[in-house]
């Protein structure tokens, strides 16, 4: 796997325990929540559709009902705010639909 594109592993240690899915959560037991956080990771940083997503993440339409349902619930908003917090800005994007250039 292309390890720019996922996380670092003290980076994992600091939101692998406020992810849904663990052993003991009511509910499933998700398969693998690291897996699936560096295929949100690889996609959004490799500018890739879903449909493009490599297989070893698993299937495309998978992945993307797992995300959604993380969104709804407020777990991406919470990674965020986790790993934010000594962000080294490695990655930055900007949205070009509202940034001028001249």
């Amino acid at each position: 796997m292309a390890r720019r594109y996922a996380l670092r592993d003290d980076q994992w240690q600091r939101i692998k325990d406020m992810l849904p899915g663990k052993p003991g959560d009511v509910g499933g037991t998700a398969k693998n929540n690291r897996l699936f956080v560096d295929a949100e990771l690889y996609r959004y940083r490799a500018g890739i559709p879903w449909r493009d997503l490599p297989e070893r993440f698993d299937d495309f339409r998978v992945v993307h009902t797992r995300f959604s349902r993380w969104a709804e619930k407020g777990v991406w908003q919470q990674i965020f705010e986790q790993l934010s917090d000594e962000s080294d800005n490695e990655y930055q994007m900007i949205d070009a639909t509202i940034v001028r250039a001249h």
